[in-house]
């Protein structure tokens, strides 16, 4: 039986919102930093054939490419869905993982609450907790293709919190 993974980061610690420009906000020295560090965690753990996808909103972007260059992974190969940028909902990851080539076993996706706490928590059969700025969840599923993924209900593989950790 094959495996499909479905790694869902949320971007680092970003500026203040200040009313406007809320896609344009960058992450903040500190978020920079423990994204990084968090690279670092996942750089040990992911082992599978991997694709990054992220929302374009410079914040999640950003920690994308942050992921992308400590994981070696080339950041012009990066896919920009604007479905990611909030609020993204089942329909939003089922239409990403569908276009997914079959020679990838994990997607790593780049996002935002509500939804990268929500989604995560209605796929696992466990359920998730609140997914904090930073913070990785890795939800595995018995499935074949990426079609078949939202069919089934994911495992916690990890999950991975920087203030647990760092």
């Amino acid at each position: 039986m094959g495996m499909k993974k479905m790694i869902f980061v949320r971007h680092g610690k970003a500026e203040e919102y200040t009313g406007s420009g809320d896609y344009e906000r960058s992450l903040t020295t500190k978020g920079k930093t423990v994204s990084g560090k968090m690279a670092r965690m996942l750089k040990q753990k992911i082992k599978d054939p991997y694709v990054l996808v992220t929302s374009p909103a410079f914040r999640a972007y950003e920690t994308a490419v942050i992921f992308a260059r400590i994981l070696g992974y080339d950041t012009e190969k990066i896919i920009l869905r604007e479905s990611l940028y909030s609020p993204a909902n089942l329909k939003s990851f089922a239409v990403i993982t569908e276009e997914l080539d079959e020679k990838y076993n994990a997607v790593i996706l780049f996002g935002h609450n509500p939804s990268f706490t929500e989604i995560p928590d209605i796929l696992s059969i466990s359920g998730c907790d609140i997914v904090p700025k930073s913070g990785i969840v890795s939800l595995s599923f018995k499935a074949e293709t990426w079609k078949e993924v939202f069919g089934e209900k994911g495992s916690v593989e990890f999950f991975l919190k920087p203030n647990e950790i760092l």
